[in-house]
């Protein structure tokens, strides 16, 4: 044989070697049989072992072998992670814990509607109010802050809707509970006082109960309180935060959240007036036409593009409406569209108005870090604040000004007794 020859065949005499000599490494650590308590099918720490399948086996051996390769997740399988996550619930009886005596949770203002996402599209904004609520032996309502005297003190209380929603998914009775509201979020102004106060009281309701809910897969908490509320666009930034995107998918509420450029402000005029849900809803047509359709329909779709691309120049045209603002800034709030053109003419990205009105938000660019430690001249919102003010002004309007920030968490728990905190864990805020 020439020398091409001889290669080929040592190389062949190698590969076998090597292969028999991986055959023995595997029956070495599997064994002939049950040793030591380990099973011969399964290879170091208990893990399965996968062998090729033999066109002898019968039909049974080939199942199992199957079912041990389908057993075995790769670090890319993140869609068979959340298909194992999603069936493998924990039961009702081993998601209770202790029932708790009192409990304190933060809720933040939320920014819905956001031009043309009516009723799908919300903001979390850097506005908290905190509800605590506890086992009494009478049933009382005490508020203090905004809004504290417009507040029902009665069982109509969107934070005892909340609450007895709690306990009925726990399937135990409401028991007789004291509440305390100090709140920061402006009532009745389009920054989500109602939602805020039914996640609040859902997610109190839930601690109190000792009961947990699944969340991947079904969102269980949020189909309560946009099953409460009617549509997700204020509830669901109150649960997670962020920008949100939510919808009805035919079975579920469901809601996924939309990127936020970095360096947003949120600048708003909050008028002294209160602006009622159903007197907004009310001026609106009860029919549309295509051409009117087709034009929320593509604002929509290019305002959450420019939110996922940082393209904060494109805002201004996503924020434009047909279906809402017109006919609330014609018959309720004439200064609305006044006062979005001179935010914008004074360097705003966008604006719209904040839910069902009378609050004018805009959205600002430039911040980084605390603000009160960067120039002025690099951020536009006190030109914005100040031609908002004037409109106000020019129209009459009392009000004030109010800046902040889109807030990335949603409904926490601050205080609770007894407390989560136990043993080695600590949780943040000690709770």
């Amino acid at each position: 044989m020439n020398n091409d020859s001889n290669k080929l065949v040592y190389t062949a005499l190698g590969a076998a070697a090597a292969g028999a000599a991986l055959a023995i490494g595997i029956m070495k650590l599997t064994g002939d049989g049950k040793k030591d308590g380990h099973d011969q099918n399964r290879g170091p720490y208990n893990t399965p072992l996968v062998f090729m399948n033999d066109a002898s086996e019968s039909g049974d051996v080939l199942l199992s072998r199957r079912e041990s390769e389908a057993s075995l997740l790769l670090p890319h399988n993140h869609e068979e992670k959340m298909r194992r996550r999603v069936a493998t619930r924990y039961s009702i009886e081993e998601e209770n814990n202790t029932p708790r005596d009192s409990v304190t949770v933060r809720v933040p203002a939320t920014s819905a509607n956001v031009g043309p996402g009516y009723d799908c599209i919300g903001i979390a904004v850097d506005l908290w109010s905190e509800v605590t609520v506890s086992r009494s032996d009478t049933f009382e309502i005490t508020a203090e802050g905004e809004g504290a005297d417009d507040m029902p003190r009665d069982e109509s209380n969107y934070l005892v809707v909340g609450c007895r929603a709690a306990f009925d998914a726990a399937c135990k009775p409401l028991p007789t509970l004291k509440y305390h509201v100090v709140s920061r979020i402006p009532y009745a102004r389009g920054l989500g006082s109602s939602s805020a106060a039914i996640v609040a009281g859902i997610v109190a309701g839930l601690v109190l109960a000792g009961h947990r809910l699944p969340c991947w897969g079904s969102e269980a908490l949020l189909q309560i309180a946009a099953g409460i509320e009617g549509h997700p666009d204020n509830v669901a930034p109150v649960i997670y935060g962020g920008i949100q995107l939510g919808i009805y998918n035919g079975t579920r509420w469901a809601t996924e959240r939309v990127p936020c450029p970095s360096g947003i402000q949120m600048v708003m005029f909050i008028p002294d007036f209160v602006g009622k849900t159903s007197d907004a809803r009310g001026v609106l047509q009860n029919t549309i036409t295509r051409e009117e359709a087709a034009f929320n329909i593509g604002r929509a779709a290019w305002l959450v593009h420019a939110f996922c691309t940082n393209n904060l120049d494109n805002l201004r045209w996503g924020v434009q409406d047909r279906m809402h603002q017109p006919q609330r800034g014609a018959k309720l709030y004439k200064y609305l569209y006044p006062m979005m053109a001179a935010a914008e003419s004074a360097g705003a990205c966008c604006s719209y108005l904040s839910g069902a009105g009378p609050t004018v938000m805009a959205l600002t660019s430039g911040a980084s870090g605390d603000i009160f430690a960067q120039r002025e001249k690099e951020r536009t919102d006190i030109h914005v604040a100040r031609a908002m003010m004037k409109v106000a002004k020019d129209h009459g309007i009392e009000g004030k000004l109010l800046v902040t920030n889109v807030v990335t968490e949603g409904a926490r728990v601050v205080k609770v007794v007894p407390p989560f905190s136990t043993g080695g864990i600590t949780y943040r805020d000690n709770i």
